[in-house]
């Protein structure tokens, strides 16, 4: 079972999340069909979500990690609640490429160049949203230089997908481990020290890391005290029919008429889990008076937002 876990020095100075996300990676691949480098980019940013999902204090928050590349691969988007369950999508899941000058998947040129936008929604009017330009496409370093220049925290972000000949994930985990207000240089040497010694994230994770392992093992030589509260990431789609129905109101009373004339039916598909939800004639007239009412009540005759 996928594990999350959380730690931090006895002194505050450190704090870490650290996961094994190989399931949540492999129900992704299942879902999208994708090829080895969409594999491994869509699971080191779904596996980043579940880390910062992890960060949230209330139910209804949410974090959703964007990347919009013009690498083959096109846009990428995660989104974590707080309890770290994950959902996502890759425009072009079938990508295929050569591996890169080190002998591993092209990642970064399946990305490309572009933004990382990261966006917090904790309930008030208006959601926090940080953007970057990527720095190498390849997620983790891009995400480490969003901490530095949007949060400006310290920041180590490792990520790893271990993707096996029948596309699916051997292994897939990461870990984000931040300096904290009252850490000193001599802290900061010592931990980078110690990063700058270890092995990639999926050989922790195939050799038999639990998360957990994986925790004290990065933090080797600190004092540690790990949270009792473990997680277990996955994915999960929130769509529905409730949700999907919505959705075609708040297309507005105008477009759902010329729906209604040129097809009239409709069939929507979930992005992040590809269900399908069917719509006839007859439900769609219904949802045409409710985006009518809608309308109406606005005032001034244009939809509700």
């Amino acid at each position: 079972m996928d594990t999350l876990v959380r730690g931090s020095s006895a002194d505050g100075g450190i704090r870490i999340f650290c996961a094994v996300t190989t399931e949540l990676v492999n129900e992704a691949h299942k879902i999208h069909g994708t090829y080895p480098v969409a594999t491994a980019a869509l699971g080191r940013l779904l596996t980043a979500a579940a880390l910062m999902g992890a960060n949230l204090k209330n139910e209804n928050d949410s974090i959703t990690l964007q990347i919009r590349g013009d690498g083959p691969l096109g846009a990428l988007t995660a989104v974590a609640d707080s309890r770290s369950r994950v959902r996502g999508c890759v425009d072009n899941p079938l990508v295929e490429r050569p591996l890169n000058a080190q002998g591993k998947l092209d990642v970064g040129g399946g990305v490309g160049q572009g933004t990382l936008s990261v966006i917090t929604d904790l309930g008030l009017k208006e959601p926090y949203i940080g953007q970057v330009p990527l720095v190498s496409g390849e997620i983790a370093e891009d995400l480490t230089t969003y901490f530095a220049a949007s949060e400006q925290i310290p920041t180590a972000v490792a990520l790893g997908v271990l993707v096996d000949t029948d596309n699916s994930a051997i292994a897939a985990g990461g870990f984000i481990v931040q300096m904290m207000p009252g850490s000193t240089d001599e802290m900061a040497e010592k931990l980078e020290k110690t990063l700058n010694s270890l092995p990639s994230v999926t050989s922790m994770i195939h050799g038999g890391m639990s998360a957990e392992d994986m925790l004290f093992k990065v933090c080797d030589g600190f004092d540690m005290i790990m949270d009792n509260n473990a997680v277990h990431p996955k994915y999960e789609c929130k769509c529905s029919r409730e949700r999907m129905a919505a959705a075609l109101v708040s297309l507005g009373p105008k477009e759902l008429e010329e729906l209604i004339e040129d097809q009239g039916r409709a069939e929507l598909v979930c992005h992040f889990c590809n269900s399908k939800y069917e719509f006839s004639r007859a439900e769609l007239e219904e949802l045409l008076s409710m985006a009518k009412l809608r309308s109406n009540g606005s005032g001034d005759g244009q939809n509700e937002t």
